[in-house]
């Protein structure tokens, strides 16, 4: 029965990978780049200068906080047994799809999180909380496709991903001598009781430790990248034209799609970055800010830090390595032996401590969209006991993803981040005049030498939102 339920899922994942969400995701983010004027590109620079901002409510989280947040969400397990897995059963070539997806969906990651400034609502402690489940129902006054996208972000984050983050925890002691039969469930074990000692501290806990882990491991990880590239900077160039022509080996990709480098970078790219999948702009919602183009230009910084530099971290230390990709060696064990070939033992170790904190951080900031949205479920804040009875469930998920089926487990994340993302990019597809009104406004008043402060009625939205009037 399981056996069956495994080939049911992987043949859903790769319907949907290969002919339906690629091109919505392509054509998406080719649309609002140009609807934006790549606004990506040109307003870059702005993105790392609102990112400083403080608060404007005390109560309220910072542009910073919900940025760690989102982060934590996306890098994850991974950026790390991802790309490794991408780049093992799809060829080096993948990295630059990687890339491509990052970069088209800056400007995705930019419409939704703006819209879900637009649209959140007051949370019952003096701060705010929105998504798409809450723009779909204000604009599109659809409650039911709006309480359908809440079910499967939660099916999603809650359950697909953090098996995904538990199981590729214990992949990585997979390894070392000690690693037994007993290791996924103490491994398991241990990983649910950190995540829920924090689960259980409630949102304010949870941003402010993201706050505090999220910066600390990425930066140690890339600085591990570039200490591995520099110890082998004369395998550099080879390795940029082996995922260029590996890129554009169109006989290749045309003649096994499903298995090619453009499928498994645009899979793994989208479960890396998740722009426009709807998941980022439940922590987009809950910042404090003058205006909503500033937090949609903090979740597009959020994109690429995420795939053009942590996923690109992961690729160059394996590729660098000199250590050609395999099947067998994919997900974690080809990361680790990437490291270990220079840096012996030190290396593995240090692969599996950042499989930990990754894991870790991801459970958090997946865990934390889903509070947003059991909330939405039941239009009011949950009472003691029902978060309580929430957040067991969370914990237990954890524990059990530890045990799981490799193919299993992320054929059943790609899947339900697939449903999401078809809901959540046709609605920001029509929904887009706001956050691009939004933007002309803001764009305005820099011009004007302004802190700009947006007002509903600037995007024919007066009276119509909770926030903004």
């Amino acid at each position: 029965m399981l056996t069956a339920l495994q080939t049911l899922i992987g043949n859903i994942s790769t319907l949907m990978y290969t002919y339906i969400l690629v091109a919505l995701l392509i054509a998406a983010g080719l649309y609002f780049s140009f609807r934006t004027g790549f606004v990506q590109f040109r307003l870059l620079g702005e993105s790392f200068r609102v990112v400083r901002e403080k608060s404007s409510d005390k109560n309220g989280v910072s542009s910073f906080q919900a940025l760690m947040v989102s982060t934590a969400s996306r890098v994850g397990t991974g950026n790390i047994a991802g790309v490794s897995t991408a780049l093992c059963l799809g060829g080096v070539g993948s990295v630059f799809w990687m890339w491509v997806i990052a970069i088209l969906g800056g400007a995705s990651a930019f419409i939704e999180s703006t819209l879900a400034q637009i649209y959140k609502v007051k949370d019952g402690h003096g701060g705010s909380r929105g998504g798409p489940a809450y723009y779909i129902e204000a604009a599109l006054h659809s409650r039911g496709l709006a309480a359908l996208f809440a079910v499967f972000l939660i099916l999603t984050y809650m359950v697909g991903f953090n098996m995904v983050a538990s199981f590729n925890l214990v992949d990585s002691f997979s390894g070392y001598a000690f690693a037994g039969p007993s290791m996924p469930i103490a491994a398991g074990a241990i990983l649910a009781v950190l995540a829920g000692l924090c689960i259980f501290g409630g949102g304010k806990r949870l941003t402010k430790i993201t706050g505090v882990l999220v910066p600390v491991m990425g930066g140690a990880y890339v600085l591990m990248a570039l200490v591995m590239i520099a110890l082998h900077i004369d395998l550099l160039p080879g390795v940029f034209r082996a995922i260029f022509q590996s890129a554009f080996d169109f006989k290749a990709i045309f003649g096994g799609f499903t298995g090619s480098a453009m499928m498994y970078g645009i899979k793994r790219g989208l479960f890396s970055n998740e722009a426009g999948v709807g998941s980022a702009p439940n922590a987009a919602a809950s910042a404090m800010v003058s205006h909503p183009v500033k937090q949609g230009l903090v979740q597009m910084l959020s994109v690429f830090i995420d795939t053009l530099l942590i996923c690109s971290a992961t690729a160059f230390m394996c590729l660098c390595s000199g250590l050609e990709p395999e099947e067998a060696l994919k997900g974690v064990p080809y990361v680790q032996a990437a490291l270990s070939s220079t840096f012996g033992s030190f290396g593995q170790w240090f692969i599996t401590g950042s499989m930990l904190l990754f894991a870790f951080t991801t459970i958090l900031g997946n865990y934390y969209y889903c509070e947003s949205n059991l909330q939405y479920l039941l239009r009011r804040d949950a009472k003691r006991s029902e978060m309580t009875v929430f957040r067991v469930v969370a914990v237990l998920i954890v524990f059990f993803g530890a045990q799981m089926d490799f193919s299993l487990v992320w054929d059943t994340a790609d899947v339900l981040m697939g449903c999401m993302a078809l809901l959540n990019l046709p609605v920001i597809l029509i929904l887009a005049k706001p956050a691009l009104l939004a933007l002309k406004d803001y764009r305005r008043q820099k011009e004007e030498g302004k802190d700009p402060r947006f007002k509903a009625a600037s995007a024919g939205l007066d009276h119509k939102t909770e926030f903004w009037n």
